[in-house]
Order: structure tokens, then C-alpha cells, then sequence
């Protein structure tokens, strides 16, 4: 059996009024080393995972087995070492990438030989929707959705921003961030909120950021009703907005909120919200255009 190493870039979702259908993913990663073992064990490479099971019963390792059983595969068992710096149940694609990684672990140890299409459909399955999925297979800018025929994605690579994030220590989770949205809304408001989203992304593509951070701010989806469970969001924004800042959003269903800006301003808004913010995690990331990798390593070099 081959040894490999599986990476997985975190992701940002929704970009503010592209919800449950816009990813962007960011330069902080899941890695698994990956090799033969006599029975399924899972070891923590990073503090924040030695909470999670350490056999078969880890989620990586549930739906790498469950995938493969869709197949009709068998894994033979294998040490799978893990780390990430990828901040868990932030809004930051964990559960995303944890998802992606299982795929892509089935497919090596199992030899099954899954198209990237596939694996899209069988994430999407796992995760509810393809935004963080399809932002950590695929790389850069994605726009999903989930037609009667399948999921249609895009993906775009090259848009010169970065996002700096910006966490607190407080987890939110995603279920009470769900129990805050309507349950639907009238047909006029819908119209309009996908017209905000659909100029989103024609400025996004022709990178003109201020209708792109006005249109961020202009969701109707989810920021109304989330940001009152945030109240660091206001002095965040307005922080990023006056030192560069082109645009600010939720990350996914938060708690951290991500402040898009173009690559020469990133270094400067990094400093005002870490001086800022002291007590939260502020990050500089850039943005991932290869998504999910996969590569052979020689044995002898096997953490």
C-alpha cells in the first residue's frame, strides 16, 4: 500500500448575499498522512482535533468507510495523522474540509478511482449544499447550485484579494444560526435579494470592489437576522471599512467575519483589527486556487 498525503483548504461561504451558493477558499488546510496500519487508528497532530475519536468511529474515517461501501469497496485499515489550522465550528469550513478529506481517503485507500464531480455530489450529500465543499475540491471562487438534474458549479480563480478573518473565542453554533432565519420570505423581497447576489458576482469578476462591498452589505438572505448574535460585528466593519476594506460578511454562518480587500491594502488591516481586537483571532489568508490535493510520499518519510 502507498502512503499519501491529503490537503484541504478551509473556505469562507455565502460572501454576504451569495447564500448556500457562493465559496471562496482560504490558505489554511486539513492534512492527513495516510498509511498501512493493522487497524483503523487516527492520531492528533494538532491540539484542537484530540477531542475527536481516535479509531473508525472518527468522522474522517465514517465517511471515507461509508463512501467506499456506496462503491462496494473495503478499506484495508490505515493510520491516518492529522493536522489543521483550520479554527473548528467558526464559520471557517472545518466540517467542510473533514468531509472532503473522508472522500478523498476512500478513493486513495480503496483504489476506487471517483471523478471530482462525484466526490462534488457526495460532499454536497454529506454537507447539506456544495458552497465549502466546492470551494475546498475545486479551489478559488465557486458559485453552486442544486438543480433537478444535479449541481452546477463554476469556479473562478485568480481574483486579486485577500481576506483577513477575523475570530472570536466564542463558538456559534451553526443550528442556533439557522433557528434565527425565516422561514421564508415574499416573492418581491426573494427578487430582490438574488438580484443583489447576481451583481455580486458580475462585480466580483469585473473586479470592481466597491459595488461588490456594497452589494456584501446589501444581503437580504441571513446578515439582518445573524448579526444581532454577533455583537462584535459593527466594530469590525467599521474597522475594516476605514482602513481598506472593500467589503465585509459573515464567514458562512459565522461566528468569524471575513473583510474582503485587494492584496497591497491586506497587510495594513491586518495590523488596525489585530491592534484592535486583541482578544480574537485575526488572520491575513490568501486565496487557495487548487483546492483538495493529493500526493504519493515514500514511506520512510511517513510522519
Amino acid at each position: 500500500m502507498k502512503n499519501w498525503q491529503i490537503k484541504v483548504p478551509a473556505s469562507t461561504a455565502n460572501l454576504g448575499p451569495g447564500f448556500d451558493s457562493v465559496g471562496l477558499a482560504l490558505d489554511r488546510y486539513l492534512t492527513l498522512t495516510v498509511s498501512s496500519h493493522h487497524l483503523w487508528e487516527v492520531r492528533a497532530l494538532s491540539p484542537s482535533l484530540e477531542e475527536f475519536p481516535n479509531d473508525e468511529t472518527n468522522f474522517i474515517v465514517r465517511t471515507a468507510l461509508e463512501t467506499a461501501k456506496s462503491y462496494g469497496a473495503e478499506l484495508p485499515p490505515c493510520l491516518v495523522e492529522v493536522k489543521s489550522n483550520i479554527p473548528l465550528t467558526r464559520g471557517l469550513g472545518s466540517s467542510a474540509a473533514a468531509i472532503v478529506a473522508g472522500i478523498e481517503l476512500a478513493d486513495a485507500a480503496g483504489d476506487i478511482g471517483i471523478s471530482k464531480r462525484k466526490k462534488l455530489e457526495l460532499a454536497a450529500k454529506y454537507e447539506g449544499h456544495a458552497d465549502n465543499v466546492g470551494a475546498s475540491l475545486y479551489g478559488g471562487l465557486v458559485i453552486a447550485c442544486e438543480t433537478d438534474d444535479g449541481i452546477e458549479l463554476l469556479n473562478i480563480e485568480d481574483l486579486p484579494i485577500s481576506v483577513v478573518t477575523v475570530t472570536p473565542k466564542e463558538e456559534l453554533k451553526t443550528e442556533k444560526a439557522r433557528e434565527v432565519l425565516p422561514e421564508e420570505i415574499s416573492f418581491s423581497k426573494a427578487v430582490k435579494a438574488g438580484a443583489v447576489s447576481n451583481v455580486l458576482i458580475a462585480a466580483l469578476l469585473k473586479q470592481d470592489w466597491e459595488v461588490a462591498g456594497r452589494m456584501m452589505k446589501g444581503d437580504l438572505y441571513h446578515h439582518p437576522f445573524r448579526k444581532q448574535l454577533l455583537p462584535h460585528y459593527e466594530k469590525v466593519e467599521q474597522i475594516a471599512e476605514n482602513n481598506g476594506a472593500f467589503g465585509v460578511a459573515l464567514s458562512g454562518a459565522g461566528p468569524t467575519i471575513a473583510c474582503f480587500v485587494e492584496e497591497e491594502k491586506a497587510s495594513w488591516l491586518y495590523y488596525k483589527l489585530h491592534q484592535a481586537l486583541p482578544d480574537m483571532l485575526v488572520q491575513n489568508l490568501n486565496i487557495d486556487d487548487k483546492g483538495v490535493t493529493i500526493s504519493t510520499i515514500a514511506q520512510n518519510t511517513a510522519l
